[in-house]
């Protein structure tokens, strides 16, 4: 595909440009995404803690030049402390959204930036990051240089969480991903994140976690303007954006049906009885994620059913009655988590270093495939090296397949809707690979959207039933309960002996991640709730009617 990658170096200065910079102490860029006229989640916490970042700064130097607290609600009274830019990539129909939220920049310098062109459809998420370092660059030309580039953590529908990493190494400035907090400044920060904490200096991206709540406009507040970039105007070759410019292509989505199981309706009186059998029964052999196929449960514990596997379906991939099917001659793995999965599909499995970004771009740069494990060291360090080597990277895969040339990555798409097959067209080809925690435990108990309000209740009973507590990305999202509770596709993947969800509808971006348990017990007062379809045994009931049976 050629190269083009956009660079940060110190913009041309000139008069209007040194004088801009003069004025601002800081700038923030926050990326921001619309998904069905509304803003992604992410981004609105993005933009939420960007805001509070400019008031906080805009408080202390009208202080500083008053002796007076407060804030006055022109920005030109006391001068701009902070420029905040709200800048997105889509469609023309997104004008009126963003002006709309320009209006929440009433004290601070608040400018919208719309990136769209037809040339720029069918962007993956390199072809997009492209094109907003290309943005950046010249917003940095006009206004002066970015100090803080905020990013939602990512997006609800592609779920892939690989744009602001990739932008942060194109840009070739320091990166943070999945932030509890935002800086206070702009100097050196100790920021926590999902991973512990991290230093950070900037010019650096930030990717945030659902930590704020999006304010509503002021009733006296304005709209401003949306300035509308063409993919010319920034300076971007055609082949480099868009369709032709994506390394990543989806060759079809489907229907997920893997992992399905008969479901055994049984009634509440049942459950602790149940349970009790359960765990006294021996774990399965082959729990552990990998390629091969899990023998199944005796007893009459378990349900007929297609054997559950997280990666390498056989008969997808040519091994169907027994006979191998056809190998890549070799693959390299970041780490060992991945290496069952890559004897799957590799005559030779070539290990790696997990380092920085830089050093694996350069051991991996002739590969044909690269594998990483998809937990969040992954998430952020392997999105970074496929845009050094300017290659595709799929994210969260559950399936692999190969025709012994080329790899195919099976994952969720559409928020969980659906399962799309995809292909890297440059090399190497790249993809982050889901596998479950080593230390999944023998019961987890899990609540879903269905369960709102009741999370401590939830925790409460997994202690009385030494389990381990767990959340759907719904309740972690409507609830607050901490994100290392997550089980799913933006989660972790485990692999119980017995998963028992209460009020979990069975979303595959959720059921991906536990169909390596060996039981799983589901219960719903909707009967027709898909997750049962994924289930041994099924309780038609209501979250208050299951905690009063299971707490005798």
């Amino acid at each position: 595909m050629g190269s083009f990658e956009p660079r940060r170096k110190a913009p041309d200065e000139d008069e209007k440009t040194a004088k801009r910079k003069e004025d601002a102490e800081m700038r923030i860029i926050v990326c921001t995404k619309f998904i069905q006229g509304e803003l992604n989640p992410f981004d609105a916490s993005a933009l939420e803690c960007a805001l509070e970042l400019a008031e906080t700064l805009k408080k202390t130097q009208t202080l500083e030049k008053t002796g007076t607290p407060g804030m006055s609600e022109d920005p030109e009274t006391v001068g701009t402390a902070t420029e905040l830019f709200l800048l997105g990539m889509g469609p023309l129909t997104w004008m009126e959204p963003m002006r709309k939220l320009t209006r929440l920049g009433n004290s601070v310098q608040l400018r919208a930036v719309l990136l769209s062109d037809a040339d720029f459809a069918g962007s993956d998420t390199l072809a997009t990051s492209r094109i907003l370092a290309a943005a950046v660059r010249k917003i940095e030309k006009e206004y002066g240089p970015a100090d803080w580039i905020f990013c939602g953590r990512q997006t609800i529908d592609g779920d892939t969480a690989q744009v602001g990493p990739e932008l942060a190494a194109l840009l070739e400035i320091g990166l943070a991903a999945n932030c509890l907090e935002f800086p206070s400044g702009i100097g050196k920060q100790t920021l926590r994140t999902r991973t512990g904490t991290e230093i950070v200096q900037a010019p650096a991206v930030l990717t945030l976690e659902r930590i704020r709540e999006l304010r509503f406009p002021s009733l006296r507040s304005r709209a401003g303007n949306v300035e509308v970039l063409s993919r010319a105007e920034l300076g971007i070759p055609a082949e480099f954006c868009g369709t032709a410019g994506s390394p990543t292509r989806v060759l079809q989505t489907f229907t997920a049906e893997r992992g399905r199981r008969k479901c055994r309706w049984i009634q509440l009186e049942e459950l602790l009885p149940l349970l009790e059998t359960l765990r006294d029964q021996p774990a399965r052999l082959g729990r552990q994620i990998s390629g091969s196929r899990a023998a199944e449960m005796d007893g009459g514990t378990g349900s007929e059913r297609r054997e559950s596997t997280e990666l390498a379906n056989d008969a997808e991939s040519g091994s169907a009655n027994g006979v191998p099917g056809p190998k890549l001659s070799k693959v390299f793995v970041v780490g060992h988590e991945v290496e069952s999965a890559a004897r799957e599909i590799a005559e030779e499995v070539i290990f790696v270093e997990k380092t920085d970004p830089h050093t694996i771009a350069e051991a991996v740069r002739d590969a044909d495939v690269v594998l990483w494990n998809a937990d969040l060291w992954g998430r952020k360090t392997a999105p970074q090296t496929a845009a050094l080597l300017g290659t595709g990277l799929c994210a969260d895969c559950t399936e692999l397949e190969t025709d012994g040339e080329t790899l195919f990555f099976y994952r969720p798409a559409r928020s969980g809707d659906v399962l799309a097959k995809i292909v890297c067209r440059t090399r190497p080809q790249m993809g982050t690979v889901r596998t479950a925690d080593a230390d999944s435990g023998d019961l987890i108990l899990a609540g879903g959207r269905g369960i709102a309000g009741n999370w401590e209740t939830l925790k409460k009973l997994a202690k009385k039933w030494n389990a381990l507590p767990a959340a759907s990305r719904a309740l972690v999202d409507s609830d607050g309960v901490p994100y290392e509770y997550q089980i799913g596709l933006t989660g972790r993947n485990v692999s119980p002996k017995i998963y028992v969800a209460v009020g979990i509808s069975g979303a595959v971006q959720h059921m991906c991640a536990i169909e390596s348990a060996d039981v799983i017990l589901a219960v719903n007062p909707d009967r027709n709730a898909r997750i049962f379809e994924f289930a041994d045994y099924g309780i038609e009931a209501h979250a208050e009617d299951f905690w009063n049976f299971a707490e005798k």
